[in-house]
Order: structure tokens, then C-alpha cells, then sequence
């Protein structure tokens, strides 16, 4: 059997937007029956995600995550955050079983130390990455701070990748810091994070990619997860970039096989 390298980005477990995907009947009956509405759609798309990997691991060389699988994410020294216990053990089952998984931090899931690595198998990759799969040479990145000028954003980048920052913040409880993620999450994106297509010329990923082409003209692939939107387009005779969409609206993922890469949605 042929194998192949899977890429998904920006599933984002444990945010509230996946109540979205239960329809007011269903609303109407879980709360009859005193079921959390927001953890049950989260579980639903936990469980969604494992089945997708039960799926790609019959002909994966490798998975690539590229950034944002969790909505929050911050180990602390001896204790990591709750839930999400279906998709790590199906991670370590298949990494178990000799494939690598690749997880590339986010904006949402910076805040790692060893866990994901030790306990999940899992290859963590905290910058972007050139590398060669199957005959071509990708670049990988979740994109966050690519091509993007804005000095608001820089300065919130960079206090989030603080390790001075991260020593007062772990101080905190998770009572507190863990709402307080996710109160912020839920208000950047019910406050416009995630824009449609703003077109070649202004999308920052796609400026950024046609910039790092000009002296790196042997990149074929620019894979990259963060926007939120599906977007594959040639930039050059042998340059591409692709914008992996994500698991709040989509379900989608993009997977190579040595000779085609398929930007495609999940299905069940």
C-alpha cells in the first residue's frame, strides 16, 4: 500500500464554538436530560477527530498538526489540563505503532514542556519547518506571525511566548487561568477572528509565502493551518501554498501522496 503524509490543522478542542454543530432540537433534549451542552459537543468532536485518525493511520507514513489542536493548552510541572483523553491515547496507540505524529505549536497551544512528547510519542516542533516529504520540499508552520505587521499582534505574541511571562502565569490557579483562556478565545473569535478569504493580495500567509519564495525557489509546498480558511493556489510554475481550513467549520485536512496533495473535507 501506498503510503502518505496527513496534515490537519486548528481543531481546536474544548471551545465552546462546537456547540455550534448541535441543532436546537438535540439543544432541547440534552438540557432536558441536564447534559452539558458544550461538553457534549466538544466529546462529539473528539470523537470525530479519533475516528479521522483511525482512518489515516491505515496508509500514514506520517501526520503532521499544525498548531491549534487544543483551544488551550499549558502543561504545568506536574499536572496537564483536563479532557482529551480519547485523542492522546489515540495518538500514543499510533505512534505505538511506528508512525510519526508531528505536533507544531499554535497560538492557542504554546504553553508545552515534555507531556505530548513523553507520553504521546508525539514530535513537537515549537518553529516552522523546512523538510523533504516523498520527493518535495514543504515548508510548515502554523503560520501565526507570518507575513503579519501589526504591533498589537507582535506584542501579544510575544508576551505568549514569554518564558519570563509563562513563571507568574503557571503561579496562578487553573481555576482561573483555564476560564480565563478560554473566555478569550471565545471573544477574538465572536469579534471577528476568523475572516473570509481577503484575496492574494492581502492575505499575510500568501504574501508571506510569494516573499520566501523569492530566495527559496526550491520550496514547493507551503502548508500552513491559523486563518481558518480552505485555500489551495499556485503561487509559482513549482510553488503552492495551502491554508489547511480547520475542525470549528470545515473538517477538513490536506494529505500527499508523492505525486498529488488533496485538500479535502472529512465525511463520514
Amino acid at each position: 500500500m501506498k503510503k502518505k503524509i496527513y496534515f490537519l490543522s486548528d481543531v481546536h478542542l474544548g471551545s465552546a464554538y462546537h456547540r455550534k454543530h448541535v441543532n436546537k432540537d438535540e439543544s432541547i433534549s440534552l438540557a432536558s436530560k441536564g447534559i452539558d451542552i458544550n461538553h457534549y459537543a466538544q466529546l462529539k468532536v473528539e470523537q470525530k477527530l479519533c475516528r479521522w485518525l483511525d482512518m489515516v493511520k491505515q496508509d500514514a507514513k506520517a501526520i503532521y498538526l499544525l498548531g491549534d489542536i487544543f483551544d488551550y493548552w499549558f502543561e504545568y510541572k506536574n499536572v496537564v489540563p483536563r479532557g482529551y483523553t480519547r485523542f492522546l491515547g489515540k495518538i500514543a496507540e499510533i505512534t505505538d505503532s511506528g508512525i510519526e505524529v508531528h505536533f507544531f505549536i499554535g497560538n492557542h497551544d504554546i504553553w508545552l514542556t515534555d507531556y505530548l512528547q513523553n507520553e504521546c510519542g508525539m514530535i513537537i516542533h515549537r518553529e516552522a519547518l523546512t523538510t523533504e516529504l516523498l520527493g518535495k520540499k514543504f515548508f510548515l508552520a502554523h503560520g501565526d506571525g507570518l507575513g503579519d505587521d501589526s504591533r498589537s499582534f507582535k506584542l501579544l505574541r510575544k508576551l505568549f511566548h514569554s518564558s519570563i511571562c509563562r513563571i507568574p502565569f503557571a503561579a496562578i490557579h487553573p481555576r482561573w487561568t483555564v476560564g480565563f483562556a478560554h473566555w478569550w478565545s471565545n471573544h477574538n473569535r465572536s469579534t471577528g477572528e476568523m475572516p473570509d478569504y481577503m484575496g492574494e493580495d492581502k492575505e499575510h500567509l500568501v504574501l508571506y509565502a510569494k516573499e520566501e519564495l523569492k530566495t527559496k525557489t526550491d520550496i514547493n509546498f507551503f502548508i500552513f493551518g491559523h486563518r481558518h480558511i480552505m485555500l489551495d493556489l499556485m503561487l509559482s510554475q513549482s510553488g503552492r501554498i495551502v491554508i489547511l481550513g480547520d475542525w470549528l467549520r470545515y473538517f477538513s485536512y490536506g494529505v500527499w501522496d508523492g505525486e498529488n496533495f488533496v485538500l479535502d473535507v472529512y465525511e463520514e
